[in-house]
C-alpha cells in the first residue's frame, strides 16, 4: 500500500491526545473502589477530560482525588466548581476520606492543593492561582445563560488540567455534549454538529448521521469516560454491588371543580396557565403533602414551585425547614448538610436551590406538590435519594389535580425516552472507543464479464493494469456531505472539503494511470447548500468547480460539460429550503435563490501520439439518428427523469444516509455510447449498487468497480448478475 495514503489515513481518526500523567495504582487513596481507581488513572493521563456516571458512583471522590494527585504533582493548587448548595457537602465528605478542602479567598494557606467555590463567585475569580480546575455536577453549564456559559469557558480556556464530572448526558442533548467538549478544549460545538450531524427541519433540529456514530461515540470515549453502573465499564462484580433501591411513584390526584356554564372540569394545563391552575388547588394540595409527611416515619424531602406554598406548609408544619433563594448562602448551606446529615426531619425547597448535586440518600421520602413539564428537573430531583448507597425503598408522591395529568403523561414519556438513551450512550460509547474501523476483509466477484473489488478503491486499483481502460464514469462522494460507511477509508468520512480533496488526490493519480491515452472520465456532481448555522453564512459550495481544479491537477485535460436540469419544485418538497420558498420570496427575496443543477464533467487523458490512440467507431447513420445527437449535444439535458436508477433499498443498512444525487441509467448509458466502443471495459472506483457496470454489461461492454460498502457490494453483484443474464456479452480479457 502507498505508505504516504496509509499516513494520510491514521490522521483521519478523531481522538484526543493525552496531556497529563501517569501514575501508579498503588498510590491512588486506597478507600477509593477498583473501578473509581481506574477512572481517576485514566483522567489524570487525558489531563483534560470527563467522568459521566450515574448518581451515587462516587463521582465526589474520584474528583477529589484527582484534584489532590495534580496539586501533589504540580505543587500548585486545584480548584473545585461547586453548586452552591453542593460545597459544605464536598467539603464534609472530602474530610471523612482525608482530603483537606480549603474555601477559595484571596488568601489561601500556601500548602493548599485543593480549593472550592460555587459558580456564583466565577467574577470574583484569579484562574492564574490554580494548574487545575474541576467542574462539579458540570451539566449545570446548559442551565446558565449564554454569557455565563461562555465566561467559564473562556477563563479556564489556558488552565492546563481539567476535569468535568456530571451525570451520563443524554445522547441527543447535543448542547451538554457540545457545551463539555469546548471547555475541556477538545473541539468547538459548531465544529462537532458539522462533522457528525445532519440538520433536518428545523434550524437547531440535529441527528446524528447513521454511519458516524461509530466514530462519533468512539471520540466521546476518548475524552470522557461513561457509565451508569461499574459493569458498563468491565467492573462486572463490583457492578453487582451497585444495586438500586426500589423506587415507587404514588399519585394523589385532586378533583377540581368546573368552571361556570361547564358540566365538567375541563381543559388540560400548559406552561402559559400552570402557576394559575396550581392556585386554584393549594389549599388541598399542600393539605395532602402535609398530611403524608406526618404520617412518614423518616425524613421527607417536599419539593414546591411558589413561595406562596412554602409559607403555606411551614404554617402546616412547624417542625420543617425551608430553604429560599432569598436566604443567605451560610444558611442554605448550613441547612441543606443538616438535612443531608439526618438532623433536620422535613425540608421544604425548589430544584434550581437543591435538585442538583446533594447527596440526600437517607431521604426516602419525597412529594411532589405540582409536578410540571421540566423532565430534567424532576430527575435530578428524584435522583437525590434515588442513588447507588440507599437499601430501602424511595417512595415519591405526586399530587396532581385532574387537569395537570398531562404534565404527568409527558414527563413519564420523556422519562422513557430518556432511559434509553441513556443506555444507548452507554453502550454505544464503550462499544465504540475505538471509532471507524481501519481493516477490511477484500472480496471479489469475477467472470468472464465483469470484475468487481469490494474494498477501498484507492488500494485496489492497483490491481488493474496501466492504461487498460477505456472509459471511466462515477459520481464521487460529495466531500464531506455524507457518510457511506464506517470505515476510515470513506471518503465521506473527512472533518471539511480541504481533507476530503487531500484523499481524493491520490485516487485522482491512480485513475489517470490506468485510462488509455486519448480516452475519457466522466464525472457527475452538484454543488453543495452552504448554511449560516454552520459557515457563518447562507449560499453554495462550488463543489463542481473545485472537483474539476482537482482533476485539472493530476494531469487530466478538460474536455466538455453537461448539465442537467433539476426541477426546483422537487428540491424544494424534498430539503425545504428557505431559498426556494414562495413566501420567502414575498417576504425578502434577498434570501432566495436559484434551484441547483446536476453537471456531468468530461475530462481526457491527452497524453502520448495521438496517431496511437484507438477510435472510438460505435456510432452510425443507422444507430444513432441526427435528432439524438442534436439532443445529446446540448449543452442542458432536459429529458432525464429522475427515477430511472437502480433500486438501491437492499444496498442500505442500518444508519445510512442518503446518496444526495444517485446517477441515472440513461446518462450512463449516453456516455458509454458516446465515449466507448462496444467490448471495451467501463471503470467505476466508486460501485455503489453497481448502475454503471450495469449499463455497461446491457451495452455490450465489460465492467470493473470497486466499493467498500459491505451491503452496497453485496446489492452490485446481484444487480449485475441479473444483467448478466439478459445479455450475451464478450468474454473479458484475463487479468
Amino acid at each position: 500500500m502507498n505508505t504516504a495514503y496509509q499516513d494520510f489515513l491514521s490522521t483521519k481518526i478523531q481522538r484526543v491526545a493525552d496531556s497529563g500523567f501517569d501514575i501508579e495504582e498503588s498510590q491512588l487513596n486506597p478507600q477509593l473502589f477498583d473501578f473509581q481507581r481506574y477512572c481517576v488513572r485514566w483522567a489524570l493521563k487525558r489531563g483534560r477530560s470527563a467522568i459521566f456516571a450515574g448518581c451515587g458512583n462516587g463521582k465526589t471522590i474520584m474528583q477529589l482525588e484527582w484534584a489532590q494527585q495534580v496539586a501533589k504533582r504540580e505543587s500548585r493548587p486545584v480548584l473545585i466548581l461547586a453548586p452552591l448548595s453542593v460545597s459544605r457537602q464536598t467539603i464534609a465528605d472530602g474530610s471523612e476520606f482525608g482530603y483537606e478542602i480549603h474555601r477559595y479567598s484571596d488568601t489561601l494557606p500556601a500548602d493548599a492543593k485543593l480549593v472550592i467555590t460555587n459558580y456564583e463567585q466565577l467574577d470574583n475569580i484569579d484562574e492564574s492561582r490554580f494548574i487545575g480546575v474541576v467542574l462539579d455536577e458540570s451539566s449545570i453549564l446548559k442551565n446558565f445563560t449564554g454569557h455565563y456559559r461562555n465566561a467559564i469557558t473562556a477563563k479556564f480556556k489556558h488552565t492546563l488540567y481539567k476535569l468535568c464530572c456530571s451525570a451520563t448526558p443524554s445522547p441527543n442533548d447535543l448542547n451538554e455534549i457540545g457545551n463539555h467538549s469546548e471547555f475541556l478544549n477538545v473541539l468547538d460545538a459548531q465544529d462537532m454538529r458539522s462533522k457528525w450531524f445532519v440538520r433536518e427541519d428545523g434550524m437547531n433540529n440535529y441527528r446524528l448521521k447513521g454511519h458516524a456514530k461509530a466514530d462519533f461515540y468512539g471520540w466521546i470515549a476518548s475524552w470522557a469516560i461513561v457509565f451508569e453502573n461499574p459493569a458498563d465499564i468491565g467492573f462486572i462484580e463490583t457492578g453487582k454491588r451497585f444495586k438500586l433501591p426500589p423506587l415507587n411513584y404514588i399519585t394523589h390526584m385532586v378533583e377540581t371543580a368546573p368552571q361556570a356554564g361547564q358540566l365538567f372540569a375541563g381543559g388540560i394545563v400548559n406552561a402559559t396557565n400552570f402557576n394559575a391552575e396550581l392556585r386554584k388547588t393549594k389549599t388541598e394540595r399542600l393539605e395532602i403533602a402535609a398530611k403524608i409527611a406526618n404520617e412518614t416515619e423518616g425524613q421527607v424531602l417536599i419539593w414546591i414551585k411558589q413561595n406562596e406554598e412554602g409559607d403555606i406548609l411551614r404554617q402546616l408544619l412547624p417542625d420543617a425547614v425551608e430553604v429560599r433563594g432569598s436566604d443567605k448562602d451560610d444558611v442554605k448551606e448550613r441547612r441543606l448538610l443538616d438535612f443531608a446529615d439526618g438532623k433536620i426531619r422535613i425540608l421544604i425547597s425548589k430544584a434550581k436551590i437543591c435538585g442538583y448535586g446533594m447527596n440526600f440518600q437517607s431521604c426516602g421520602t419525597q412529594v411532589f406538590v405540582a409536578p410540571d413539564f421540566s423532565f430534567e428537573d424532576f430527575y435530578q430531583q428524584v435522583r437525590r435519594s434515588y442513588r447507588f448507597g440507599r437499601t430501602d425503598a424511595v417512595n415519591i408522591h405526586l399530587i396532581i389535580t385532574d387537569t395537570m395529568q398531562n404534565a404527568r403523561a409527558i414527563i413519564e414519556q420523556k422519562q422513557a425516552r430518556f432511559e434509553e438513551m441513556q443506555r444507548e450512550i452507554n453502550r454505544n460509547v464503550n462499544e465504540h472507543k475505538y471509532g471507524l474501523l481501519n481493516d477490511y476483509t477484500y472480496e471479489e466477484y469475477r467472470d468472464d464479464y465483469v470484475l468487481l473489488m469490494k474494498g477501498d478503491t484507492t488500494i485496489e486499483i492497483s490491481r488493474i493494469p496501466d492504461n487498460s481502460v477505456d472509459l471511466i464514469i462515477f459520481s464521487p462522494p460529495f466531500s464531506s456531505l455524507f457518510t457511506y460507511s464506517n470505515y476510515i477509508h470513506d471518503m465521506g468520512n473527512n472533518e471539511n472539503h480541504e481533507d476530503f480533496f487531500k484523499q481524493y488526490a491520490f485516487l485522482l493519480k491512480e485513475l489517470y494511470r490506468i485510462l488509455k491515452p486519448g480516452r475519457l472520465m466522466c464525472c457527475h456532481t452538484k454543488d453543495l447548500g452552504v448554511y449560516k448555522n454552520s459557515s457563518g453564512y447562507t449560499g453554495m459550495y462550488d463543489f463542481t468547480g473545485e472537483h474539476t481544479r482537482a482533476v485539472l491537477a493530476e494531469g487530466f485535460k478538460l474536455h466538455s460539460k453537461v448539465t442537467i436540469w433539476c426541477d426546483p419544485v422537487l428540491e424544494m418538497q424534498r430539503t425545504k429550503t428557505q431559498r426556494l420558498l414562495y413566501k420567502q420570496v414575498t417576504s425578502d427575496s434577498s434570501k432566495t435563490g436559484i434551484g441547483m443543477a446536476e453537471y456531468i464533467t468530461i475530462f481526457k487523458k491527452w497524453e502520448g501520439d495521438e496517431a496511437d490512440w484507438e477510435p472510438i467507431k460505435n456510432l452510425n447513420r443507422d444507430n444513432f439518428p441526427l435528432e439524438t445527437w442534436q439532443r445529446w449535444a446540448s449543452p442542458v439535458w432536459m429529458d432525464i427523469k429522475r427515477t430511472d436508477v437502480l433500486n438501491g433499498a437492499e444496498g442500505t443498512a442500518q444508519g445510512d444516509e442518503k446518496h444526495i444525487c444517485p446517477l441515472q441509467l440513461s446518462v450512463i448509458e449516453r456516455l458509454i455510447h458516446l465515449w466507448s466502443n462496444e467490448g471495451e471495459v467501463v471503470f467505476t472506483p466508486f460501485l455503489g449498487i453497481g448502475s454503471e457496470v450495469y449499463v455497461a454489461v446491457k451495452n455490450n461492454r465489460r465492467g470493473i468497480g470497486c466499493e467498500l460498502k459491505d451491503s452496497y457490494f453485496a446489492t452490485a453483484v446481484k444487480n449485475i448478475k441479473n444483467a448478466e443474464q439478459e445479455v450475451n456479452t464478450p468474454s473479458l480479457f484475463d487479468f
